[in-house]
């Protein structure tokens, strides 16, 4: 039993991203870039929203959540994988890929449970305005925060601990850049095809009634536009859904791709494609796609500047 155990707990390999080429040298340069720029664009969002009260609304504080789970998704993975490029190792330990595997599964259901809510706040907004302030109160916001956060960090807490219970064999290697669910449960010995089609349910759940909801949200708004006899009033509503439905978009169709396949059409490439999408990628692009084509944001900004030039002139 103590063998069995201490084989269970030995370490993995990571596959990772990149070899030593010279173009594969370009692409880790490129993606540390990108890194940055997720990390740089995240963490200013939260802070203009912390430091401006014009800010201090329910949909920007929904916004601010989003982005701190934007920050931690890329934080969770990017540098690990870079430590391991730049130092030559590939290795991580048993403890280390669970709570990778815990975080970013965390992170991640957490973003669906949130855009699902923030399309209802966008409902709320666009089709009951002058109840806004009640229906969208402080309590209710913090209660979103919440249930997002705490809803999927047991889901994650449940699924990493049967996961990382079941004995592991061969030689350990997870094709990935960093412990993702599909690539892990490929080395573990055994029949889990019961836990493997449990994982599958609930991922449809996590993933299909966030959309159920934004559907219904967007059903709604739209049929309200639609009534609007102002013009300016309809391209208002317009503006305010876009960067939300942009962001929609992106989140779930990566997911969608990568965890709603089924394991025989799956191959380790096309994981670390759809991975790289919404772990990289889409954090990067989300303040960008809500701070470009926000007025609001670019205001706040401008404020904070000159709140800090006119501190340092004094």
């Amino acid at each position: 039993m103590w063998q069995r155990n201490e084989t269970s707990l030995a370490g993995f390999i990571l596959e990772g991203l990149f070899d030593d080429s010279l173009t594969h040298t370009f692409l880790f340069s490129f993606t540390m870039v990108v890194f940055l720029v997720a990390v740089s664009g995240n963490s200013l969002t939260i802070l203009l929203i912390c430091a401006d009260p014009r800010l201090h609304t329910p949909m920007y504080f929904l916004l601010s959540q989003l982005s701190l789970m934007d920050l931690m998704h890329v934080t969770t993975t990017i540098p690990k994988m870079a430590a391991n490029y730049l130092s030559g190792s590939k290795s991580i330990s048993f403890v280390g890929c669970a709570i990778q595997h815990f975080l970013y599964l965390s992170v991640g259901g957490a973003e669906c449970v949130l855009l699902a809510l923030m399309s209802y706040d966008r409902y709320v907004a666009i089709c009951s305005p002058l109840h806004y302030t009640v229906l969208m109160n402080r309590k209710v916001t913090l209660t979103m925060a919440v249930m997002s956060w705490l809803g999927a960090s047991m889901n994650s807490l449940v699924h990493t601990m049967i996961l990382m219970h079941f004995p592991f064999c061969g030689p350990r290697n997870i094709h990935h850049f960093y412990c993702e669910f599909p690539a892990v449960v490929k080395l573990v010995c055994g029949d889990i095809t019961v836990y493997e089609k449990t994982v599958y349910i609930s991922s449809i759940l996590l993933l299909l009634l966030p959309i159920l909801l934004v559907s219904a949200s967007y059903a709604f708004i739209l049929h309200s536009v639609i009534h609007m006899r102002s013009a300016g009033s309809k391209r208002n509503a317009f503006a305010t859904c876009s960067s939300h439905l942009t962001v929609v978009f992106l989140w779930f169709g990566a997911c969608i791709f990568s965890y709603m396949r089924p394991r025989s059409q799956r191959t380790p490439l096309q994981d670390k494609v759809g991975a790289v999408f919404y772990s990289i990628i889409t954090p990067t692009l989300n303040p960008l796609i809500y701070t470009l084509r926000n007025k609001d944001v670019a205001k706040a900004m401008r404020r904070v500047l000159c709140r800090n030039s006119v501190t340092q002139r004094l």
